[in-house]
């Protein structure tokens, strides 16, 4: 194995470590992360030697694939938790679109509000995500009192929680995996 190859895999390592830091704070850090490997990927004849008839890679287009569609499920987990959570507390179709609505907005406008390092942004969607059912269960046609509307906020809350967990859990895989990848030749 070509020694830059090793140099290139601890930049990787330690940028994507970074970039798992950004899914902390409900920023896309894990595409950031897998489009710096398909840029290292596509790099690869540029540096790696390889014997005739042998492709180059540092990661491998399967792998790449693979970790594509982790974090398409990652998305695709947060985008549907809190909804299906404030559903499952008997929110309505305004409770569940204001509890999307205010995790995204409580992401980004709380956490400078909410003084815990790191965490600040996952608490805000957390506390954005509740406040949002609140509000979309007591507006609207037929606008319910906040006793009635705290089960869907209770239930939207847990469901951001689950996808903002599982969103850096799957990070987490994917960047063992790629620097797995890296590493083993």
């Amino acid at each position: 194995m070509d020694w830059i190859l090793y140099i290139v895999a601890t930049v990787f390592a330690l940028v994507g470590l970074g970039c798992i830091v950004l899914v902390i704070f409900q920023l896309p850090g894990a595409w950031i992360m897998w489009a710096f490997a398909v840029v290292i990927e596509l790099c690869d004849k540029f540096y790696l030697t390889v014997e005739p008839g042998e492709t180059p890679e540092t990661f491998g287009w399967m792998w790449l694939g693979i970790t594509a569609g982790l974090l398409a499920l990652g998305e695709l987990i947060e985008f549907i938790a809190s909804i299906v959570g404030a559903k499952k507390g008997g929110a309505s179709k305004r409770g569940m679109m204001g509890s999307l609505i205010g995790g995204i907005l409580g992401a980004f406008v709380l956490q400078v509000f909410i003084p815990i390092p790191i965490f600040g942004a996952l608490v805000g969607a957390v506390i954005g995500t509740f406040i949002g059912a609140v509000v979309g269960e007591m507006t609207g046609e037929q606008p319910k009192k906040i006793g009635e509307s705290m089960k869907p906020a209770i239930g939207a809350a847990i469901g951001r929680s689950v996808a903002a967990i599982s969103k850096v859990g799957i990070s987490l895989v994917v960047w063992i995996v790629l620097v797995a990848a890296a590493f083993v030749p």
